[in-house]
């Protein structure tokens, strides 16, 4: 009825532009000249366009809203093939929505004959894979009721499919408590479409029909649904159509069976526990995120249930809506490992979740592992693995994690396979270089390459059983990451472990003669000795003193003149504004004095003297103050040391540990109070020493009960420490040398004191050592220009007030000058 109203309406308006045109030929001629033209300029601008999507989609594949917008304007140019292929290109790389599925579907319906129905088909089966959507199965089950040649005979094979799609259509969504009922409706429609079919006289296939449609009833009433009455009346009026006597009009449950009763009664009461629920999920006008919280609440509250079947499908419904949330797919794909453990249902969910998120490695992670759970074949689990390495992660470990999945999984199909479904080890050495390949540029002198390189040489000597291709491994890696000690370390215990102890002191050999920042190159010296003591002979340990102690006293004294040199620079940085500020005042008072007059300057410098007066004395305190601070701030890390008595030293620390590592390692013993962690002053990296407070011996006895112990691949030596005692017992500064060195640092200020003891006191300062040493020196010889000038700061003075030197000492005025110049 539609479509005769819309062509009346079209052939009308075709009847008034004839009557226009023949009124009035040339206004007819204007127009159609002026919709040509617009036409083929709208023409134009989509060619170009469509030509520009296709340059970007060939550059950039992976562009979502250029494959949408590039599909739309093929299928309004009407370009069949090509909008084909353009469907078929995105669906290899995205899902499509459900609109788009029964879009598609309908356009090539219209293309096809009935007999040709099966290409439609396969369309909305490739639909109803991807999502839960109850308007697509609608369209899908109208399709095939109108369209299938079979099913619209009524034919024994045609019914059968129509009823098994049903079936389907059920299980997918006859728990959509918004929605399912449109399925369970569509159900008894048809069947009692069916039963109109029937002869009356065949009563048995009649009655057998009723019975079917009876418990198609009884099994939607058990459900909860959001319009459970409306269905109570249809089925009421439906067995009074059979000629049951029921009160058609009332909604309650009179009249039925009490099993059918008691069922609709609990799913009434299931309804009404979610009916809050379902209005939150399904209410209009609010944010895609308290949506979103909304289903996360109705999804604990179907957990504490604890049906999984209700639970999937709520899943599913909040996948429909939020189909790019990684959360969620993550959520989703626990819950069923968790639940359902293997299976194709759960096989298909990893497979749409990668679909849908391919960014997150931890999707393809789980995906694999569930196709070995499953006993999926070597072919499709390598397909789905090189569809994930093709991907884009947030994170480089996101690779190695998903590299090193890989590798776990031939590695137990290999062990564990017999027969014909042996695999070759040749695939782990493949992935082994495909992952150093790609990560080896990014993962440099990491953590995370040493674990793959290690890993790649175990498999090779257990596995594979070549010593020779570990080696090689080992190799590989000291050639990239040379500068690791975990490398060399990680070597050396491989030949350690297989009794290759000629090897392993050669490659001592090569580590010895490399440079590594911080304490590196002593720990390779003590490494090299304890190796030797625990391994060789006598001449091995002579012979490896001889290199390591001449090279660990080198160390030593680079690392002192280094230590000397930053605190000498953080000396003078302290000092150096106070002297340009010095500058800055003499410099400003001298250009005012020349500004005045003759009589106003003399006056001027007196006050001037008197001003110096005070500020050098001001500025001498503050020098001292600053000098104390320097050396209060220099050694206050270190002091503080040894003010806690309940204090753990710990040495042999991993140089790459932090705060957070020694803090998880105690937490077992707790009461951590401070953790200080020692670090080199030139370079800022860790000493790989620390100090570990605790709040009393309670906990301090069970924390030095854990020596020996590992964090981080290495043995912690954990001691007390004990400053009464005047050392540490673990690598601590000794109280000789705290003192000595603080005594140094404190030398700076000492001159500063003595000037200020002589200007208030008449006993003579106390002079250092090195200071009369210098003054003992006399300058003789022509060549004097080395002796220093008898300069005295202003304000300073040995003679008394008011005599003739100290009148000779005062600063002379210009017009001075100039007299004294005309007198000579």
């Amino acid at each position: 009825m539609d479509f005769e109203k819309s062509s009346v309406s079209i052939k009308d308006d075709t009847e008034m532009a004839d009557d226009d045109t023949a009124q009035n030929p040339e206004s007819s001629l204007k127009l159609n000249s002026d919709s040509d033209s617009s036409d083929s300029e709208d023409e134009a601008e989509q060619t170009q366009q469509l030509r520009a999507l296709e340059s970007d989609l060939s550059t950039n594949p992976s562009n979502y809203d250029a494959h949408v917008l590039y599909v739309k304007l093929l299928r309004i140019r009407g370009e069949i093939e090509k909008l084909r292929e353009a469907r078929e290109n995105m669906n290899v790389l995205f899902p499509l929505t459900p609109a788009m599925w029964v879009e598609w579907a309908k356009d090539e319906a219209s293309l096809l004959n009935d007999s040709d129905s099966e290409s439609v088909e396969k369309l909305y089966e490739r639909g109803i894979s991807e999502y839960l959507s109850i308007p697509l199965w609608r369209e899908y089950l109208n399709y095939v009721l109108q369209h299938d040649p079979k099913v619209c005979d009524s034919s024994v094979d045609g019914i059968s499919k129509a009823r098994n799609l049903f079936e389907r259509a059920v299980s997918a969504a006859a728990l959509h408590v918004a929605q399912g009922s449109q399925i369970w409706d569509a159900y008894t429609q048809f069947e009692q479409s069916i039963l109109q079919t029937i002869d009356q006289s065949d009563i048995q296939a009649k009655e057998k029909q009723v019975q079917r449609i009876q418990s198609i009833f009884h099994r939607q009433l058990s459900i909860p649904f959001a319009n459970m009455k409306s269905t109570l009346l249809a089925y009421k009026a439906w067995e009074v159509e059979q000629g049951n006597s029921l009160d058609a009009e009332s909604d309650n449950v009179d009249g039925i069976s009490s099993r059918v009763a008691s069922s609709y009664r609990k799913a009434e009461e299931m309804y009404d526990a979610r009916a809050h629920l379902e209005e939150h999920i399904t209410r209009q006008g609010i944010s895609e995120s308290e949506r979103y919280q909304h289903f996360m609440g109705y999804l604990d509250f179907e957990k504490s249930f604890g049906d999984p079947a209700r639970v999937q499908s709520l899943y599913e419904r909040a996948i429909t809506d939020f189909p790019g949330s990684s959360d969620l797919w993550l959520d989703y794909t626990r819950y069923l490992d968790k639940t359902l453990k293997a299976g194709n249902v759960v096989k298909d969910v990893y497979s749409r979740a990668t679909r849908n998120c391919p960014w997150v490695g931890e999707l393809w992670v789980r995906y694999l592992l569930c196709l070995e759970h499953g006993l999926a074949s070597e072919k499709e689990i390598s397909a789905a693995f090189e569809k994930s390495v093709q991907c884009t992660f947030s994170t480089l470990e996101e690779y190695l994690d998903l590299f090193l999945t890989r590798v776990d999984g031939l590695r137990r199909r290999i062990s564990s396979a017999r027969g014909d479904d042996v695999l070759n080890y040749s695939l782990i050495r493949e992935s082994f270089q495909q992952a150093t390949d790609y990560l080896s540029p990014h993962l440099k002198n990491t953590d995370g390459l040493l674990r793959l390189h290690a890993y790649w040489a175990c498999l090779e000597l257990k596995l594979n059983n070549n010593l020779t291709a570990a080696r090689g491994v080992w190799g590989s890696l000291l050639k990239t990451c040379g500068s690791m000690l975990e490398a060399w370390q990680g070597y050396i215990a491989m030949e350690i472990a297989l009794g290759h102890i000629n090897e392993a002191r050669a490659i001592y050999k090569r580590w010895y003669s490399k440079r590594f920042s911080g304490t590196g190159s002593e720990d390779i010296c003590h490494a090299w000795l304890r190796f030797e003591r625990e391994f060789g002979t006598l001449d091995d340990l002579d012979h490896a003193v001889q290199k390591v102690m001449p090279r660990l006293e080198e160390l030593r004294l680079f690392r002192l003149a280094q230590e000397s040199k930053s605190l000498t620079e953080v000396t003078d940085q302290r000092e150096q504004p106070l002297k340009q500020t010095a500058r800055e005042k003499r410099k400003s008072g001298s250009i005012a004095i020349d500004e005045q007059s003759p009589a106003k300057r003399q006056k001027s410098t007196q006050n001037q003297k008197k001003l110096h007066e005070k500020e050098n004395t001001r500025g001498l305190k503050l020098a001292e103050a600053n000098d104390r601070k320097l050396v209060k701030d220099t050694y206050s890390s270190k002091t503080r040391l040894y003010t806690n008595q309940c204090t753990a030293f710990v040495s042999n620390l991993n140089i790459r540990a932090i705060d957070e590592d020694l803090k998880l390692f105690f937490s077992d013993v707790g009461g951590v109070t401070a953790i200080r962690i020692l670090h080199d002053k030139f370079t800022g990296k860790s000493r790989g020493l620390a100090y570990v407070d605790f709040k009393d011996e309670e906990h301090l006895a069970p924390a030095l009960a854990k020596n020996k112990q590992m964090l981080l691949g290495k043995k912690l030596c954990i001691t007390r420490s004990n400053p009464k005692r005047g050392k540490r017992e673990s690598g601590a500064l000794t109280t000789s040398e705290h003192d000595s060195n603080q005594s140094g640092i404190e030398g700076s200020s000492a001159s500063k004191e003595s000037v200020e003891i002589s200007k208030g006191s008449s006993v003579a300062p106390q002079v250092p050592h090195s200071r009369k040493h210098f003054e003992s020196i006399q300058l003789k010889g022509k060549n004097t220009f080395a002796v220093p000038r008898n300069f005295k700061p202003l304000g300073w003075t040995t003679s008394k007030p008011g005599t003739k030197k100290e009148e000779d000492e005062k600063p002379k005025s210009n017009d001075e000058f100039r007299k004294m110049f005309m007198k000579s």
